[in-house]
């Protein structure tokens, strides 16, 4: 979870960097109109921001803003120019988040505050200098608005507990009373807090939030106040529980993450798993290619195999038909009838009858995790070649898949129902630590503990992964609400066989394209 609290760092600023000197230079000229200051600097540069998109140094009289936030090429805009505003709304609001703290956060943490009590009173602190932003200059309430984009994450609510909750609260729906988001925009996030702490203690954390709009800029006392209620709202003893409450990494995310998900989605005008796909695209350096005949036949040969699987055996029913024989319906008839005097082109069945039809089939939901550590470095060409594979194969054959890598990152290499254009090559680098966020991904994007579909999750890995007890119990979880997991592992690899999954060792890559689409048909065939 981000720690609000990055935005008014006390630590060393980051050293500019000349590429992005000229954004630096006109948005220090631009600071004084939006603080009233003149001693201020802005710092432009990837990177900036203290481990958070923009900060505020109080010490160092600073704002950083993450270059990242305006993209890779400084020309994108010309900053000197008032329009260049529109072109970069969301790095353009950060500077107006953080000129806000600069402005109004003049309070500033005692020393042997308990953590628990500094993160709420500083989580307040955000919708609090926002507000009086707004109200001093309230032209900026649209960047702000644009701002709250880059300043929450889905990871700002890992799990369903009052904690999580009141943190949402604070992110979200104290920005509704500080006037900077719409009650329709936190109708969601309203709903999942709610559903989690009810309706009595949200009402009290309102309460809260609203004093704490009222606080006077330099009133730290007030603000700690308010944070040591916050925490008795919730349950939490700071004295007992000094430390910030860590969420468990074996916990599938729930209604909050969803909540802010759909926020954000909005926000960009995406649906969520449109954003979701957005959010996870392949790092820098990775390459596309055009499929090879071979693909393109593998593909179509996958594609047929899953069209029989779904048809491979027929059942008795009754469909309704405009034409005998078959048995008459009266009331279908005299639909007809009506129609046909009404000159129009008669849409009724009159008839139905026997007839052998395919049983109603199940989409098939595949997730195809594939670990892209350097020691599975063999495998990173054939995965690449099974995932454009499997996503045009499914889009024939009435399935949704979605392949992933995990590695130093979570790349997204096949969103579902898509057909990619290029093959997508996958560079192996790094450990395995992001394997618990790929199989969150997968759960969000096809809904592999959704009880009513019929789900899969296949992962090709050695199985050595960084964080073993917390991925044991996603697997676990998934294999309760009857998703089958399947994990391929390499005949020459040491590794870790997890429970509650079917492990088949595979002595070559072509072998794991081989097993994961057998296990496509053979899910099918049996659902």
């Amino acid at each position: 979870m981000p720690d609000p609290s990055t935005h008014r760092r006390a630590g060393t600023p980051r050293k500019p960097d000349p590429a992005w000197a000229e954004w630096s230079h006109a948005w220090t000229r631009h600071i004084p109109t939006l603080t009233g200051r003149t001693d201020l600097k802005v710092v432009v540069a990837p990177g900036a921001g203290g481990g958070a998109p923009a900060c505020y140094y109080p010490h160092h009289a600073r704002i950083e803003v993450d270059a990242g936030h305006i993209g890779d090429d400084p020309g994108v805009a010309d900053p000197w120019r008032a329009g260049h505003k529109r072109l970069v709304p969301a790095a353009y609001g950060l500077l107006v988040h953080e000129a806000a703290h600069a402005t109004h956060s003049g309070w500033h943490t005692p020393a042997g505050t308990p953590p628990v009590v500094a993160a709420v009173a500083d989580l307040l602190e955000e919708s609090r200098a926002e507000k009086r932003q707004r109200t001093r200059r309230r032209y900026d309430r649209q960047w702000l608005r644009t701002a709250v984009t880059s300043l929450i994450s889905v990871d700002d609510a890992p799990v369903d507990d009052p904690w999580h909750a009141g943190w949402v609260a604070g992110l979200l729906l104290a920005r509704v009373d500080a006037r900077i988001i719409t009650a329709k925009d936190a109708r969601t996030a309203k709903a999942a807090v709610t559903r989690v702490i009810g309706r009595n203690r949200l009402r009290q954390l309102r309460d809260l939030w609203r004093q704490a709009h009222l606080v006077d800029d330099h009133d730290a006392r007030a603000m700690l106040a308010i944070a040591h209620q916050w925490c008795q709202v919730l349950g939490i003893d700071p004295h007992r529980q000094p430390d910030i409450p860590l969420a468990d990494l074996g916990v599938f995310p729930g209604v909050l993450a969803a909540a802010i998900g759909d926020y954000l989605a909005a926000a960009y005008g995406l649906t969520p798993a449109e954003h979701l796909a957005a959010g996870h695209g392949p790092p820098a350096g990775w390459t596309r290619r055009d499929p090879t005949p071979e693909e393109q036949r593998a593909a179509r040969r996958l594609a047929t195999r899953l069209q029989q699987a779904r048809t491979h055996t027929k059942e008795a029913a009754t469909v309704a038909s405009t034409i005998p024989p078959g048995r008459l319906r009266t009331r279908q008839a005299i639909a007809a009838q009506a129609q046909r005097e009404a000159g129009m082109i008669p849409t009724a069945t009159p008839w139905r009858k026997r007839a052998d039809q395919p049983p109603p089939k199940p989409v098939l939901h595949l997730a195809v995790l594939v670990d892209a550590s350097g020691s599975m470095r063999r495998y990173a060409s054939p995965m690449s070649s099974a995932a454009w594979i499997l996503a045009h194969a499914a889009r024939a054959g009435q399935a949704a898949t979605c392949t992933i890598a995990f590695g130093h990152s979570v790349t997204l290499l096949t969103p579902p129902r898509t057909r990619p254009t290029h093959v997508l090559e996958i560079h192996t680098w790094g450990g395995t630590h992001t394997f618990i966020g790929a199989v969150k991904l997968a759960d969000r994007l096809l809904g592999l503990r959704h009880q009513r579909t019929l789900r899969m999750l296949a992962v090709v890995s050695d199985g050595d992964l960084a964080d073993v007890g917390p991925a044991q119990k996603l697997l676990t979880t998934l294999h309760r609400t009857g998703c089958a997991v399947l994990w391929l592992r390499p005949a020459d690899l040491p590794g870790h066989t997890f429970d509650h999954t079917t492990t088949i060792t595979v002595d070559d890559p072509v072998q794991a394209i081989e097993h994961l689409a057998d296990a496509a048909v053979t899910a099918l065939e049996h659902a």
